[in-house]
């Protein structure tokens, strides 16, 4: 007699009933957690879905902290902003960790956490700069293109100026190159609260953000 075996499970996302990819499911798990992950360059798709479990933990539980990981490499102006309007417009704390590198927006997003509960792994980086752009078309093109560009730097220097309690002609200076903060750096900067020493003060179990802002934890934001 031959024996015959079941094939191997496939990834086939066209079979709702097929088994999920392993990335997946840990977004999924880290979800129900109140955690959200930011793993790669920010852009349309991620930054939707990211607004979107931003408000949907929001809406499920008012007081309760949400955990945003970051570990990217920046990513898209319009995206960052919306994504830290809803930081600051949802009623809970955001929690920010830098995991690895919080280059561009996402210095930007681990900066718009809530104040107190912004941290950098040991050895994580933040960069902050000015952010460039492709020009092309014509002169008329080009000439809205430099002032749209103009535009979101001086904003970006401000919101960045008020999260970090520098002035905002430091913040012109310290970005106009690439430049790369430590983890002990970064704190000393203000770009985050504390670097991290133990896995609970990132995915705490215990106090909500309503009692974090209760205890005078955060403030406004």
């Amino acid at each position: 007699m031959t024996a015959h075996t079941a094939p191997p499970p496939r990834l086939d996302t066209s079979d709702p009933t097929a088994p999920q990819p392993l990335a997946a499911l840990t977004a999924t798990r880290l979800l129900h957690q109140r955690v959200l992950l930011l793993d790669r360059e920010l852009e349309q798709d991620n930054g939707s879905s990211l607004a979107a479990q931003l408000l949907l933990l929001a809406a499920e539980d008012p007081a309760a902290d949400i955990t945003l990981l970051i570990n990217s490499p920046g990513g898209l102006v319009p995206a960052m902003l919306a994504i830290g309007d809803l930081m600051d417009l949802v009623p809970c704390d955001v929690r920010t960790v830098a995991l690895g590198m919080a280059y561009s927006a996402g210095q930007y997003l681990l900066t718009q956490g809530t104040p107190g509960k912004r941290y950098v792994l040991p050895h994580g980086q933040v960069l902050m700069h000015q952010g460039s752009a492709g020009f092309g078309g014509s002169a008329a093109d080009i000439e809205l293109q430099a002032e749209d560009l103009r535009r979101n730097r001086d904003l970006l220097i401000r919101l960045t100026a008020e999260r970090t309690g520098q002035s905002e002609e430091r913040i012109a200076r310290d970005s106009e190159r690439d430049r790369i903060w430590d983890a002990e750096g970064a704190v000393d900067y203000g770009f985050a609260d504390h670097v991290a020493a133990d896995l609970a003060e990132i995915l705490p179990l215990g106090p909500s953000g309503a009692r974090g802002r209760a205890a005078g934890i955060g403030g406004a934001r």
